[in-house]
C-alpha cells in the first residue's frame, strides 16, 4: 500500500534522504513507463540501475524532475506496479541480486502525485550488473559505460567464507583455565536474563551451563569463554591477540595523570573500569525551570554500553587493545575494527538493527550473559539518555578502521540545551542535525533544508545558529515539562487499562486513545512523536506491554508478569 504524505512533506523528506549529487541516488522525470523500464540504452531504468548497482548501491526515484526535484509523479504505469517490477528489473538486468532489491511507493495525500523509490542492492562480488549487453556506473552525476579501472576493482574483489575468530577453540584449554567466581557470576546473569530457565539451570554443571550459555561448544573452551571468564594467566591461549581494556585519566590539557591495564575475565573486569571513572554531578545553570537541579555527567547505562560494545566488536586479530580515555568532561572509547552499519546516521534512520557483527559467536554469548542487547538498540538508547539531559549527542570518528566514541558529560551549548528543552518531541535525526550544528560540523544541503523547514535554524553555511522562533511558546512549554513526567505515567496508566480491557490493541487503537486528550501545546506530529515515545519507554523501559507484532504493524498487549 502507498505511504500518504502531503506533497510538501515528501519534497522534505528527498532532499533529507535522497540527495541527488552523489553516486548512489538519482532523480528521474519519468512519468509515461510504457517505454522507461527497458527503452533506450543509458536512458532508462535498467541502465541507472546497473549504475548504481555497480558503485556501492542505492536508490533512483522515478518522478522527480531531475534538476529542482519537483514532484512530477507517475501518471501511467500500463500494468507495471512497485510489486511486479523487481522481477522485471532482474529479468533485464545479468546478475542483479535480489536480495535488497525493492520499490517503495509514495502517494501525496494532498495532490494526488505517487512516486516509486527503487532501492538497489550492490552488485555480487565479482559480479558487475550488466543492462543492455553492457555495464554501466556513475561517474559524478553522469551515466557512462564501465571503466576498466572500475571493472577491475569489482572483478578483484575478496569473496572471503564467514569466518569467526571469537567462536575458534583454544586447544588444550580446559574449564579450570576459567575463573570461578565469574563463572559464578555469568550462571547468575543467565538466569537474571532467562528468568525462566532458573530451575533447570540450577542443577546444571559448569560445562553444561557453559554450553547452554553458548559460551563453549561441546565442552571445548573458545577464544570467547577465554575473553568472558578466563583466569588472568589463561591469556596466551588467545596470543597473539589482546585481551585488555586500558583506563587512563587525563587533565584538560591533555596531560597524563593516571592509569591502570585490565584484563580478563572481561565479565567482571568491565566492572573495575566502570568503577574507576568518576562520574561526578552536573550542575546546571538555573536559568529557566525547564532545566533540572542536577544529575550524574553520565548515565551508568551509557558507560557500560559503550564499554560493551567495545568489547563485543574488538577486532582482537589485529592484537590491539581497547581504550577508555576520562577527560573532565568527557569520556573517549576506542576499538579496532570497522563500524559495520556503515553509518551513524543508518543506525538513527533504520528501524531494523544491523544484521553484521565482527564477533557473531561473542555477542551472542554476552547476549546470554546479559551484558548487551543483541537486538541492536544500544546506540539509539544511549542518544536518547544524552537527550534527556540536553548534553550533545554521542560523536563517532570512523576513520583509520577503528571506533572512537566520544561521550560528552556537560552542555556545550546553552542555546541547543534550551531548543531541546523547549521541544521535547524533536525526531532524534532532527536533534542529530541539530547537534552538527551546535559542534560547528558542516550540514549538507538536504540537512540545511530539513532544519530551515522547521524553522530551527537561521543564517548561512557555516555561521548557523539557533532560531529565535522556536521560543515563542516557552512560557506555555515550560508549563508542560515540568508536568510532563506526571502526565507520561498518567497516559500509560490509560494505555494499561485499554490493553486490561481489549487485551491487544495496534497503533492505530492507542492514537485513538490518546490524540485528542495530549495538550494542544503539541501540533499533530509531535503528538504522534510523543505516543512514540510512551509505547518505547512502556515496552522497552518499564516492560510493561510487548509487541507480538513487527514494527511497522505493532500488536500491543500487556506484558504478563510473574507474581
Amino acid at each position: 500500500m502507498a505511504a500518504m504524505i502531503t506533497e510538501e512533506e515528501l519534497k522534505t523528506l528527498i532532499f533529507a534522504k535522497y540527495p541527488r549529487e552523489n553516486a548512489s541516488c538519482e532523480w528521474k522525470g519519468y512519468s509515461n513507463l510504457t517505454h522507461c523500464v527497458s527503452g533506450g540504452e543509458g536512458e532508462d531504468i535498467i541502465s541507472y540501475v546497473s549504475g548504481i548497482a555497480n558503485m556501492e548501491g542505492g536508490h533512483l526515484l522515478i518522478g522527480l524532475e531531475d534538476g529542482t526535484g519537483e514532484i512530477l509523479g507517475i501518471k501511467e504505469f500500463h500494468n507495471l506496479t512497485s510489486e511486479n517490477l523487481p522481477p522485471r528489473l532482474i529479468g533485464n538486468c545479468t546478475n542483479l541480486s535480489s536480495e535488497g532489491l525493492s520499490v517503495d511507493e509514495i502517494t501525496t495525500s494532498d495532490t494526488k502525485k505517487t512516486i516509486w523509490i527503487i532501492n538497489i542492492p550492490k552488485h555480487l562480488p565479482r559480479k558487475p550488473v550488466i543492462a543492455h549487453k553492457k555495464a554501466w556506473q556513475r561517474s559524478g552525476e553522469s551515466l557512462i559505460e564501465l571503466t576498466k579501472e572500475r571493472e577491475d576493482v569489482i572483478l578483484s574483489e575478496q569473496i572471503h567464507q564467514i569466518e569467526d575468530w571469537s567462536a575458534d577453540i583454544c586447544e588444550g584449554a580446559t574449564v579450570e583455565d576459567l575463573d570461578e567466581e565469574a563463572i559464578k557470576k555469568a550462571h547468575e546473569n543467565f538466569i537474571t536474563k532467562f528468568p525462566h530457565l532458573k530451575e533447570e539451570a540450577s542443577g546444571w554443571d559448569d560445562i553444561t551451563f557453559l554450553n547452554k550459555a553458548k559460551v563453549t561448544i561441546n565442552g571445548q573452551i573458545t577464544n570467547t569463554a577465554i575473553l568472558l571468564l578466563g583466569k588472568p594467566e589463561s591469556e596466551h591461549y588467545i596470543l597473539p591477540a589482546q585481551a585488555k581494556i586500558s583506563w587512563i585519566l587525563k587533565d584538560k590539557e591533555g596531560t597524563e595523570l593516571d592509569y591502570e591495564h585490565f584484563g580478563v575475565p572481561f565479565l567482571s573486569n568491565v566492572e573495575k573500569v566502570f568503577n574507576k571513572i568518576r562520574n561526578l554531578k552536573y550542575r546546571y545553570i538555573k536559568e529557566e525551570t525547564i532545566f533540572p537541579e542536577e544529575v550524574d555527567k553520565y548515565e551508568p547505562f551509557v558507560i557500560r554500553e559503550a564499554l560493551h560494545n567495545c568489547i563485543a566488536h574488538q577486532d582482537y586479530t589485529h592484537g590491539g587493545r581497547i581504550s577508555v580515555m576520562e577527560m573532565p568532561d568527557q569520556l573517549v572509547f576506542t576499538n579496532l575494527g570497522p563500524f559495520l552499519p556503515g553509518s551513524v546516521e543508518k543506525v538513527i534512520e533504520q528501524d531494523a538493527p544491523d544484521e553484521r557483527t565482527k564477533n557473531p559467536f561473542l555477542a551472542n554469548a554476552m547476549f546470554n550473559l546479559n551484558m548487551i542487547d543483541i537486538i541492536g538498540s544500544g546506540i539509539k538508547r544511549m542518544f536518547h539518555h544524552q537527550k534527556a539531559r540536553f548534553f550533545p549527542l554521542p560523536e563517532y570518528d570512523l576513520s583509520n578502521q577503528r571506533v572512537k566514541l566520544t561521550i560528552f558529560g556537560k552542555v556545550l551549548d546553552i542555546e541547543y540545551a534550551h531548543l531541546l528543552a523547549r521541544n521535547p518531541d524533536l525526531q532524534l535525526m532532527e536533534i542529530f542535525l541539530l547537534d552538527k550544528v551546535q559542534k560547528r560540523k558542516k550540514l549538507k544541503s538536504g540537512e540545511i533544508k530539513l532544519l530551515k523547514e522547521r524553522k530551527l535554524i537561521e543564517g548561512r553555511q557555516p555561521n548557523f545558529h539557533f532560531s529565535a522562533k522556536v521560543a515563542e511558546k516557552t512560557g506555555q512549554m515550560a508549563d508542560y515539562i515540568k508536568s510532563r513526567a506526571i502526565k507520561d505515567e498518567h497516559y500509560k496508566r490509560l494505555v494499561l487499562e485499554y490493553l486490561d480491557k481489549y487485551g491487544c490493541v495496534d497503533r492505530r487503537d492507542v492514537d485513538k486513545l490518546l490524540l485528542d486528550i495530549l495538550p494542544n501545546i503539541l501540533n499533530e506530529n509531535q503528538k504522534r512523536n510523543k505516543i512514540k515515545n510512551l509505547l518505547y519507554s512502556m515496552s522497552k523501559r518499564d516492560k510493561s506491554i510487548v509487541n507480538l507484532g513487527t514494527n511497522r504493524k505493532p500488536q500491543w498487549r500487556r506484558t504478563n508478569r510473574q507474581t
